[in-house]
């Protein structure tokens, strides 16, 4: 298999989740629509979009699947997804045989009949999806009893702890605990501080509409119902907002703790926790790759996030594989796509992302965290060793710790305009200018207008 790159791409922070280990009229497509049948004949040209700059282990991976798949023309469109253009192109015909996105979109283009469902693509091949994958992942890949993409990673979110920061507030891990909201507002107030008027540290950052399904998932909320209809404007999740917004109001209000966070250095030097500006804050896995270049320095554990019952929970996110309807070459985007993340491929991954690690002195390896619980488990044992550094370990056990417990988001077709409508809810109701109810009843109207689209 000969890769071509045709287009390249700019480096960006989406890519972290692409390919790397570090996004008119509708129809009921998926019970209108036939079975689609694929055979595992593989030969000819393949045009594959949306892989954006892939990096060690992205890169391991399309060269197990070249090696693997001889014969094979694979030529790279590495500019970013873009859901307008992805229309566009579709509406004209000039489709490619693979498109890499979000799997937020995939309900809704299952709908609307722009991608191919992938039942028998699966069956062609003996893989059996849904032992493969988490089940928090399937959940997003399926729509209508049909299943429509190739997902790969799954970030869980949890929670990580500046220890030190902690300890000089006087208070222990145990009490940063989403279960018992009074004693995690008690510990936020112990470790505030604020400067002029200001938030200084923050004794619990939740990030909440970068984590909104965590959050609402996580406590008992719910985004929409199985067959994909909003239920933004459920009681359990006007109750979530309301914490939310005492968590917010603990530390000097929405608008000033966001300010303070829209200044972090995220990615540098004098990022959040090098800083000692806050005592814990909601991240997904990716983020202790960022922080371990400073492990040296920082003094950190992990902590899973927990429903009102206190049972550990997280929520997933990632991206997946799709194929247009009308790709001129399925068969062999088929197999390509499911080469991918095979076992084999992400052990090669495994290994190239070992190999870029010691070169690098000092570096801890996170591990992979792939989307399907056997490649997981393999380059945990593999690669992933003790570094030393006690925190650090913690917080990357942490994270595999949570990773069977994930909450599925599900699909709808709406999906898209569910997640912003409620992310406007949260920002509009943490910033007093609305209340909970008011603000999710707003969202769900216009959830379910978007909704109803997909049903005439």
């Amino acid at each position: 298999m000969n890769v071509k790159k045709s287009i390249v791409g700019t480096i960006s922070i989406g890519a972290l989740v692409v390919l790397t280990g570090c996004a008119g009229g509708a129809s009921t497509a998926a019970t209108s629509s036939p079975a689609v049948a694929f055979n595992t004949n593989v030969s000819g040209d393949l045009k594959a979009w949306a892989f954006d700059n892939a990096d060690d282990v992205g890169k391991a991976r399309m060269k197990y699947a070249e090696e693997k798949l001889t014969g094979l023309n694979v030529t790279l469109d590495q500019t970013s997804f873009d859901a307008q253009k992805f229309t566009t192109r579709t509406a004209s015909g000039d489709v490619p045989d693979v498109v890499q996105m979000s799997r937020s979109y995939v309900a809704t283009y299952a709908a609307q009949e722009l991608i191919q469902p992938l039942d028998q693509c699966y069956a062609a091949h003996g893989v059996d999806a849904e032992k493969y994958f988490y089940p928090a992942v399937t959940s997003q890949v399926k729509y209508k009893d049909h299943i429509w993409g190739v997902p790969q990673f799954y970030q869980p979110a949890a929670i990580i702890a500046n220890t030190d920061v902690l300890k000089d507030a006087g208070i222990t891990v145990g009490e940063i605990d989403t279960s018992q909201p009074e004693k995690l507002l008690a510990a936020i107030g112990k470790a505030y501080a604020e400067k002029g008027g200001n938030p200084a540290v923050l004794g619990f950052d939740p990030v909440a509409t970068g984590q909104i399904e965590l959050w609402f998932l996580g406590l008992g909320g719910k985004l929409h119902e199985e067959d994909g209809t909003p239920s933004l404007d459920k009681p359990e999740n006007v109750e979530v907002i309301s914490f939310l917004k005492k968590i917010y109001d603990a530390q000097g209000g929405f608008a000033k703790v966001r300010s303070m966070s829209d200044s972090f250095d995220v990615f540098g030097d004098k990022n959040q926790f090098v800083s000692g500006q806050v005592a814990a804050q909601v991240n997904a896995q990716w983020y202790v790759n960022v922080l371990s270049p400073y492990a040296k320095d920082l003094n950190i554990t992990g902590i899973p996030f927990k429903d009102r019952q206190g049972q550990i929970t997280t929520a997933a996110s990632g991206t997946v594989f799709v194929i247009p309807t009308g790709a001129k070459n399925k068969d062999a985007a088929c197999a390509w796509m499911l080469s991918l993340v095979e076992q084999e491929a992400w052990m090669a991954a495994g290994e190239a992302r070992a190999k870029t690690l010691k070169e690098k002195p000092g570096s801890i390896n996170t591990g992979l965290f792939t989307g399907s619980p056997g490649p997981d488990e393999a380059i945990r044992s593999q690669f992933v060793k003790a570094s030393g550094n006690q925190g650090f370990d913690e917080t990357i056990k942490t994270f595999y710790e949570v990773l069977p417990h994930g909450k599925p988001i599900g699909s709808s077709p709406a999906g898209e305009t569910i997640t912003a409508e409620l992310k406007n809810a949260v920002t509009s109701a943490l910033l007093g200018e609305k209340t909970p109810e008011q603000a999710l009843k707003d969202a769900q109207g216009a959830s379910m207008r978007s909704f109803e689209q997909f049903q005439e």
